[in-house]
């Protein structure tokens, strides 16, 4: 794909093979170009996982997304994940660009930012699979632990053979930001159980019947 001419074909192709077979993708990938392919990239892994972020948001399926103010939320959710997309790009770029000097690989920013934006492929994916969250809290936040993991992999090839890194160093690097991962899952499973209990106690509580009388009323009053 070129700046003049972006290919979706070739866009969705490329998608798949990061996916499927990042090693080989990371080798063959071209690191100059211009910025505005990668930002394209991000952009559309953004609508796509805010589509369906808007989806489970309407559906009232998620972790997220469920109760009284489930479309609402899925709405904004949409609108999150484009703003992240383009923002996550420039910032992820940044940090994978340190992450290459730490392990001797390129720095150059153009290059870190178009392996930053083949990997964020994972964002439709981790959209796809939020509604796990809805289902079961602790399958969930394994799942998306697991997609993360994930993501580290893809950024590995990308460092290894794409920006030429150093694969020992960058091993260890990747090696210790996997248990940060599982750290912060670790936290913020227990946090996300808190907060799913303090819900329960809310759906259950007189004020959540007193939001949804007052709500029947401005739908009764809107009708009149």
């Amino acid at each position: 794909m070129s700046n003049s001419t972006f290919d979706f074909n070739v866009f969705i192709k490329e998608s798949k093979d990061v996916l499927t077979n990042p090693k080989a993708y990371f080798s063959t990938m071209k690191t100059t170009g211009g910025i505005a392919e990668p930002l394209i990239k991000a952009g559309i892994y953004g609508v796509v996982a805010g589509v369906i972020a808007l989806i489970w948001g309407f559906l009232k399926i998620g972790g997220m997304t469920g109760g009284l103010f489930g479309g609402a939320v899925g709405v904004m959710l949409f609108v999150w994940y484009i703003i992240a997309a383009i923002i996550g790009l420039f910032i992820g770029a940044v940090i994978l660009l340190i992450i290459s000097a730490i392990c001797k690989g390129n720095t150059d920013f153009e290059a870190c930012a178009r392996v930053t934006a083949s990997a964020m492929v994972i964002m439709p994916i981790s959209a796809l699979l939020s509604f796990i969250s809805g289902l079961n809290l602790t399958a969930g936040s394994i799942v998306g632990l697991a997609v993360n993991i994930y993501m580290l992999y893809l950024l590995y090839h990308g460092l290894v053979e794409a920006l030429k890194a150093k694969p020992d160093t960058t091993k260890i690097v990747m090696y210790v930001l996997a248990a940060l991962l599982v750290l912060f899952f670790i936290i913020g499973l227990g946090a996300k159980r808190r907060a799913s209990k303090f819900m329960d106690e809310f759906k259950n509580s007189d004020l959540q019947e007193m939001i949804e009388n007052a709500q029947k009323d401005i739908e009764d009053s809107v009708e009149e």
